[in-house]
């Protein structure tokens, strides 16, 4: 068994390979495999940790290439079901020299989105030391909305550190207020919650960091949470009224800003397992989020110890 466990939604992405051109512009595109929860499984494995991770994809073509990609990156997918009556979610992204990428989805009643929270009762958590959860899951489904819940239910009843990222994507769900609900109130039944100031905004109203902290430390079992505040690193605050705030990394370059918030958390994850300090965790979120941005890929920058090494001593650093 794994010592880290995440439940989401493989997303295979055509990612056009024609710069600044429109979707319905762009012939040329290249196959890439993606996902907020597995991009963080990847690269917790790829710093060394056991990683499993939980979904469900079509039997089709799509669906095959995900699970082969997701074993060639060493994470386990026992816990990867197979539906012949949904396909696997996909998505096309175009490729732009500045800013965000422009996605189109297909991703409504997909294998995953039919996950059945029966799937949930098999999983043995074990071994597992930290669990990561995504506000993407329960986005997609009623059904994928109940199994989330269900694990979530067996991770608290295991007493596993669990770790939430809001992860927002309105697309996906059926409203606005729906999303706000269902995101906060999941947000309690986290240990540690990771929003982001923009996230804030539209969550509780605020991108004021430490008012951002303060609500999420009113869930039942929340007892830290670290806001990001983009290049200039991460605010902290825990339920004893610790605060700080740990300093971003300047990238050489930005490529593509996907995974970033994916690298920050497999950062703080990776380094709660090795059992560092908060702080040193929060730096390792900075570090691996300033590595994402200068790749094209979703998951393409995240380091392995070595890695993470040469960029600590090239910037000067010492991880405690």
């Amino acid at each position: 068994m794994s010592e880290f466990i995440t439940i989401g939604e493989p997303v295979v992405t055509f990612a056009s390979t024609d710069m600044d051109a429109s979707l319905a512009d762009t012939i040329n595109y290249t196959k890439i495999l993606g996902g907020a929860e597995l991009n963080v499984a990847i690269g917790v494995q790829r710093l060394g940790h056991t990683a499993d991770y939980i979904s469900q994809v079509g039997t089709d073509p799509l669906g095959e290439y995900a699970i082969n990609t997701i074993m060639s990156h060493k994470v386990g997918a026992q816990y990867i079901s197979k539906d012949a009556d949904h396909w696997t979610g996909h998505q096309l992204k175009t490729l732009v020299s500045k800013g965000d990428p422009v996605t189109f989805n297909y991703r409504t009643n997909s294998a995953a989105a039919n996950l059945s929270s029966d799937v949930i009762e098999s999983v043995d958590l074990s071994d597992v030391k930290i669990a990561h959860m995504s506000g993407i899951f329960p986005a997609l489904s009623l059904t994928s909305r109940q199994s989330f819940r269900r694990l979530m239910d067996r991770l608290i009843e295991n007493n596993i550190l669990v770790t939430f990222d809001p992860n927002l994507r309105p697309s996906l769900w059926e409203d606005e207020a729906t999303m706000i609900e269902t995101i906060n109130e999941l947000a309690g039944s986290a240990d540690i919650v990771l929003p982001g100031v923009e996230e804030g905004k539209i969550l509780m109203g605020s991108d004021d960091p430490e008012v951002i902290a303060d609500f999420y430390l009113k869930g039942e079992r929340t007892h830290t949470v670290i806001v990001k505040v983009g290049p200039a690193g991460a605010f902290v605050k825990t339920d004893s009224g610790e605060t700080y705030t740990i300093a971003g990394f300047k990238a050489d370059h930005v490529v593509d800003t996907v995974g970033a918030g994916d690298g920050f958390a497999l950062g703080v994850i990776t380094a709660l397992l090795e059992g560092k300090s908060l702080k040193a965790a929060v730096t390792r979120g900075n570090a691996v989020g300033a590595l994402q941005v200068q790749t094209p890929g979703d998951n393409d920058g995240y380091p392995t110890p070595a890695e993470l090494d040469a960029f600590y001593e090239g910037k000067g650093v010492e991880e405690a």
